[in-house]
């Protein structure tokens, strides 16, 4: 097993922050246009929500992009680093 440097670790750490940088500015950008949207439906008058398509369109593109960031869909090899940390604090527990 490799350790990581703290060289490492801190461009780990950098990485993530970015792209959690990344998606709170890609949610910002979703709640203007979205709110624009919206306004621009009121003002017209318009009886039909149109809006609905861009919002709910777009709300997928951030919901996967959430979960790159935040859930599921990290790289598989963080979830196997945590996996392996874990085994090894198991294995010096019962050691």
């Amino acid at each position: 097993m490799k350790q990581l440097t703290d060289d490492e670790i801190y461009r780990i750490a950098q990485k993530r922050v970015k792209e959690k940088k990344e998606f709170y500015n890609h949610l910002s950008v979703y709640i203007v246009i979205n709110l624009m949207l919206i306004g621009i439906w009121a003002f017209t008058g318009s009886s039909y929500p149109w809006f609905i398509f861009p919002l709910g369109g777009w709300g997928i593109g951030l919901i996967f992009h959430f979960l790159s960031v935040f859930g599921f869909m990290r790289d598989e090899s963080d979830w196997e680093n945590k996996e392996i940390q874990k085994e090894i604090g198991r294995l010096k527990k019962n050691l």
